[in-house]
């Protein structure tokens, strides 16, 4: 007994057993004629359970749009309320905040070089101007 319930508790899927081999297979030999006559029974149920389902939720949904047509909900204005507390969503993750931590930093590191190289230039530029002006100003320079 114990091992025929350890065989209907394992996780494990059948091996070499695929689904079209078991779709195929005519179980109905091993029924008797009353678990036939039940198990129609059961599957007419389902199938009606299933039909009633399917009208319910599709009254719903129209229920749904009548309602949000009232209150002047349409697509354009979901999509911007859901476009936004995506967005939301995405800036209040770890990631992101690490990312623009991260980014925030370069951009101010890269500024900072920029600002030194820009100063570096006119340091240049500076120095360059007061050799030009210097020596225009001594003639004798000039001559040699």
């Amino acid at each position: 007994m114990e091992t025929q319930a350890q065989g209907l508790l394992e996780s494990e899927p059948l091996q070499g057993v695929d689904d079209d081999s078991v779709a195929s297979a005519d179980f109905s030999s091993m029924l008797s004629e009353e678990e036939k006559e039940e198990l129609k029974a059961e599957l007419v149920q389902l199938e009606d359970e299933i039909t009633t389902l399917r009208q319910v939720l599709s009254a719903k949904e129209r229920h749904l749009v009548e309602i949000k047509q009232k209150l002047g909900m349409n697509l354009m204005n979901e999509l911007k309320q859901n476009f936004s507390k995506s967005w939301h969503d995405m800036q209040t993750t770890t990631a992101y905040k690490k990312t623009h931590e991260t980014l925030s930093h370069a951009g101010q590191k890269a500024t900072a070089a920029f600002s030194n190289v820009g100063t570096a230039i006119s340091k240049k530029f500076g120095d360059m101007s007061y050799s030009i002006r210097h020596s225009i100003s001594m003639p004798a320079m000039r001559r040699k």
